[in-house]
């Protein structure tokens, strides 16, 4: 119900930044219709297009009209044309034939009728089948033009978002540049040390070898939009095995991974935002409150939610730059088809994150 409220929210301020070019647009259809009036019917008929019934009328027939318009904008495109249910729009467009037939007939036939005392259509042309056949074009003109504004306004919004997305990239790679010290001589430090402990101290052997696949995967792979989520996973798994190195025996920790990983795509280091936030604030060292990192994969979906104990006088601002760069990607990448919830308790906080998967 909520979710339902807020995308109307969203609709409506959407509407807000556009109604200028709606406006505009309305003007342009009320004008051109009373040109053609004037050029294809002659001067008496357009005349008379201002006698008071039929300003009457053709204030019903626009209320219609727009209200079509505005359906189809707000509701039909957003919940069939941007989730790509082709199918399921060209359905509804067929619907709204008889919509748009019964809000004309209801207004003109019944309301005004009862009102004023007199009808639009002759006794004959009020039958079902002929009433709607007969406003059929106007139902295609109005959702040819709202069809038109929301498929244009999309394209726009889009390439402002591809835009974005190229700005942010290149300065994630700049980023990188600065922050690489001769990345080529630490690998190959650690794999000298990685070659001369091998046989004598294997298990500190193995901790270099992950800590230079760790630093590699930083360094040189995920610096692209989206990565495998195998690599992504395995990226948390040895970020966390060198916290329970270093914690040993104090380290409190619930990590579990349910689902099947095939072949997702996921964006790069978008998990370990949640998983670096439990490290950095959380308390890991109380045995009878250990910190939980659950990430599950459904068939398109994955989530990960994390539930971590915090100390007093711990800070979890709601504006940290960390996070609101983190609300910035998701919004790039998905618009809003994903799920981000924080709740900051007394000595708990939880962190919730749902998004798309995609296949390689």
């Amino acid at each position: 119900m909520i979710y339902h409220i807020i995308n109307g929210y969203l609709r409506h301020m959407e509407l807000k930044k556009t109604w200028k070019y709606h406006l505009l647009l309305a003007i342009i259809i009320i004008l051109m219709d009373y040109f053609r009036d004037y050029v294809y019917r002659g001067k008496e008929y357009f005349l008379s297009d201002f006698e008071p019934g039929n300003i009457l009328l053709k204030i019903t027939f626009l209320t219609t009209f727009f209200s079509i318009y505005l359906l189809n904008y707000l509701v039909v495109c957003p919940k069939t044309l941007s989730r790509k249910r082709v199918g399921a729009f060209f359905l509804i467009v067929f619907l709204m034939f008889f919509v748009f037939a019964g809000i004309r007939y209801l207004l003109e036939e019944v309301i005004i009728y009862a009102i004023f005392g007199f009808h639009n259509y002759g006794e004959t042309a009020r039958v079902f089948w002929y009433y709607v056949f007969d406003n059929s074009y106007y139902t295609v003109k109005a959702l040819l033009f709202s069809t038109s504004m929301y498929l244009l306004f999309m394209y726009l919004k889009n390439l402002g978002k591809i835009h974005e997305l190229e700005i942010e990239h290149k300065k994630a790679e700049l980023n990188i540049l600065k922050t690489q010290l001769e990345p080529h001589f630490l690998f190959n430090t650690l794999n000298a040390f990685y070659t001369e402990l091998i046989e004598k101290q294997p298990k500190t052997a193995k901790s270099i070898h992950k800590l230079s696949e760790l630093l590699r995967y930083v360094t040189y792979e995920a610096d692209k939009e989206f990565m495998p989520l195998e690599k992504e996973l395995k990226f948390i798994e040895d970020y966390i095995y060198f916290y329970k190195k270093r914690f040993e025996n104090n380290l409190f920790l619930n990590f579990t991974i349910e689902g099947k990983v095939e072949h997702q795509m996921i964006p790069s280091l978008i998990l370990i935002h949640f998983v670096e936030n439990i490290f950095k604030h959380g308390v890991l060292s109380n045995e009878n409150h250990p910190a939980h990192i659950a990430i599950k994969i459904a068939e398109d979906t994955i989530s990960i939610h994390t539930k971590n104990r915090i100390s007093q006088g711990q800070n979890y601002s709601n504006k940290g730059i960390g996070r609101e760069n983190l609300k910035k990607r998701l919004a790039l990448i998905f618009d809003k088809d994903y799920e981000l919830n924080y709740d900051h308790k007394t000595s708990y906080f939880e962190a919730f994150l749902r998004l798309p998967l995609t296949t390689n």
